[in-house]
């Protein structure tokens, strides 16, 4: 039987009692604590946390048992808790780091084992290596502590991590505005953590925040699952047209990610949502700093860069990568092509909590509707841009599908002439419009991922369907 368990981009996923059991978490967990050992934080405080996922609690009990047996202060979510949330926490807590029992937008079979660094961001390429390799191969080498014991010790605290993050969030933006200004403002909870959140930050006063899949149900209703793309989200689309409102939040299920829908139920695309963001920062707050975006996302960034002269830098995928980046620049905003997004001020984290915040800010700042504001960001980059993307499940020799895509050499992809081929993260071909498709293996499940963005419209169906060809799944 082989053991090994292998962390993809963010931490380690699996189908919860196939590979994902009690005594894997608690072998992660044993990685985890050696890992923080030898990078001298033993003895230190560690946050854990968890989503509404099947058992999501009681696996993040048995994370904390590993923990504190290992000598470590746990301080332990008292509830479903967002992503962002606990990654505040380690830093108000000063602990050395946090694990976090989620699988974000994964389907409802799977469960997931994220880990943080002591800045509440993603630890990098080398440490999640480094933790991986600490994972022992039999369950008999994991210490841990009955729970019980580890209360009444005082190693393992349940507690309120929102208060902390609410305070800190109104260092930030000024929330007041939101609430007074008489928005409608339509919610998709996605059965998430999100739930609740946006009536108790913006709720109260004129403006009214409706929300729907806001109860706890595993198996995510209404939806493949719980990630803030289309069809996921056409319920939430069709509610905001149906009550009138001015926009669509969406949350995905840990809710680090967001989508948005505007006000006629349309939904917004996350390279959108990217712009509308960065613009937000650089025209309406005037702040200025570098963005960092993953290659996956919108050239509208590289454009706005430009525009208020700021450094624009790209990564590979994931914010594994992003996280780091944006702690050495002190970055102006993070982000990655999924909708998740960080903001300087805040932890290096995806915070789908702040970024809807800061779009219902934009929105009352200007008085705009999303529509209005879509324009704006179109007008100031030279014209709109569309973006779409394929999600193909993959089987078969993963080397076979890199040396087709390598040889394919295309002079051109949906009409457009190919300008250079980028290999960051995957296999990005530029195109002449300044758009690309980017062709690459998912570091979460088994798929591929080809996705584009171009300013031709009527092209994006070719561009994917060449790229799907270049990479042989059709």
């Amino acid at each position: 039987m082989n053991n090994k368990i292998i962390f993809g981009t963010d931490g380690w996923r699996g189908i919860v009692a196939e590979d994902y059991t009690f005594d894997n978490v608690r072998r992660c967990t044993q990685g985890f604590a050696d890992y923080l050992n030898q990078i001298g934080k033993g003895g230190q405080s560690v946050i854990v946390g968890h989503d509404k996922r099947f058992s999501a609690e009681d696996f993040a009990a048995a994370v904390a048992e590993v923990l504190a047996g290992n000598g470590f202060k746990v301080w332990l979510t008292d509830g479903p808790t967002p992503t962002p949330v606990i990654s505040y926490a380690a830093v108000d807590k000063n602990a050395a780091g946090a694990v976090n029992i989620t699988a974000s937008h994964n389907p409802p079979t799977d469960n997931g084992f994220k880990v943080r660094d002591e800045n509440g961001g993603a630890i990098d390429p080398d440490g999640l290596k480094q933790i991986e390799a600490k994972i022992p191969e039999d369950i008999a080498n994991v210490k841990r502590i009955a729970y019980k014991i580890g209360v009444s010790q005082g190693s393992i605290t349940k507690f309120d991590a929102s208060l902390a993050y609410i305070k800190h969030i109104n260092t930030l933006i000024d929330l007041q505005p939101i609430r007074e200004a008489g928005l409608t403002v339509m919610v998709d909870a996605m059965w998430g953590n999100g739930a609740g959140w946006f009536p108790r930050l913006i709720g109260g006063d004129k403006t009214k925040v409706i929300e729907i899949h806001n109860e706890r149900n595993p198996s995510f209703p209404e939806m493949i699952r719980p990630e803030p793309i289309q069809p996921n989200v056409d319920v939430g689309l069709q509610a905001t047209v149906e009550n009138g409102a001015d926009i669509l939040i969406i949350n995905d299920g840990d809710a680090d990610r967001v989508g948005f829908g505007d006000e006629n139920g349309k939904f917004i695309d996350q390279l959108r949502a990217f712009g509308l963001l960065a613009y937000y920062l650089l025209e309406v707050r005037g702040e200025r700093g570098p963005i960092v975006k993953t290659l996956s996302t919108t050239t509208m960034l590289n454009k706005l860069g430009k525009i208020y002269k700021v450094e624009v830098v790209e990564t590979g995928v994931g914010f594994k990568y992003v996280a780091p980046k944006m702690v050495e620049l002190d970055a102006l905003i993070g982000g990655e092509e999924s909708g998740g997004f960080a903001f300087r001020g805040n932890v290096p984290e995806r915070d789908g909590i702040l970024a809807g915040l800061y779009m219902l800010d934009l929105m009352v700042r200007t008085g705009k509707k999303p529509t209005e504001l879509l324009q704006n960001l179109f007008d100031k980059v030279g014209g709109e841009h569309f973006y779409d993307r394929i999600d193909t499940p993959f089987k078969g020799d993963k080397a076979e599908k890199i040396d087709r895509i390598l040889a394919a050499n295309p002079e051109s992809i949906g009409g457009l002439k190919v300008t250079e081929l980028i290999t960051i993260d995957g296999y990005q071909f530029r195109l002449e419009d300044d758009g690309w498709l980017l062709i690459r293996f998912s570091g979460t499940e088994p798929i591929m991922r080809v996705y584009c963005e171009t300013t031709h419209g009527d092209k994006v169906a070719a561009i994917l369907q060449d790229g799907m060809k270049i990479a042989g799944l059709i």
